[in-house]
């Protein structure tokens, strides 16, 4: 018999919510992982499957599971601009100031890539804009080396007014 593990990271990169449902439903562990660490929820949430992400989540997903480089979930949809799922991680409890190998933040990913309403939900809901990754870099220095004008905006209004969420 195969093991229902193997097939868990495909669905969710899939986005199959009928098919995940099933594997948990004959005992599949929402946190497996394949060769480079990376979860369901990892994979789910990098391709933008909120239904699927949800689900995990309400199924003993770990939120804060990272890969094999260290990075988060909320680092994969701070890269790729996703405020929905950043949203649904930011509820779950998704430690905003993890830091993956390089000392990177999702902060950081959210600025470098101009996803700057994601860079917006973190910072409202309490992320470190001084963080430092391992070159001694901010999410400020990051937005400026972009050019993301909008960004180094935003991490300013915070850093004068971190207690008002209405800054920008």
């Amino acid at each position: 018999m195969e093991n229902v593990n193997d097939y868990v990271i495909p669905a969710a990169r899939l986005g199959d919510a009928a098919i995940i449902r099933e594997l948990i439903e004959q005992g599949a562990d929402v946190n497996v992982r394949n060769e480079l660490g990376h979860t369901p929820l990892i994979i789910a949430c990098y391709h933008g499957h909120y239904e699927i992400a949800r689900l995990l989540l309400a199924t003993g997903s770990d939120v804060n599971a990272s890969d094999n480089g260290g990075n988060t979930a909320l680092m994969g949809v701070s890269f790729k601009g996703y405020a929905d799922l950043t949203e649904l991680l930011i509820h779950h409890g998704a430690d905003l100031n993890a830091q993956h190998g390089n000392g990177g933040s999702a902060l950081m990913f959210a600025v470098m890539f101009g996803r700057n309403a994601v860079a917006k939900l973190l910072l409202e809901n309490g992320a470190d804009h001084t963080l430092r990754d391992i070159r001694g870099l901010t999410a400020a220095d990051h937005a400026n080396q972009q050019g993301n004008v909008e960004a180094e905006r935003l991490i300013h209004a915070f850093s004068i007014q971190p207690e008002h969420k209405d800054v920008y």
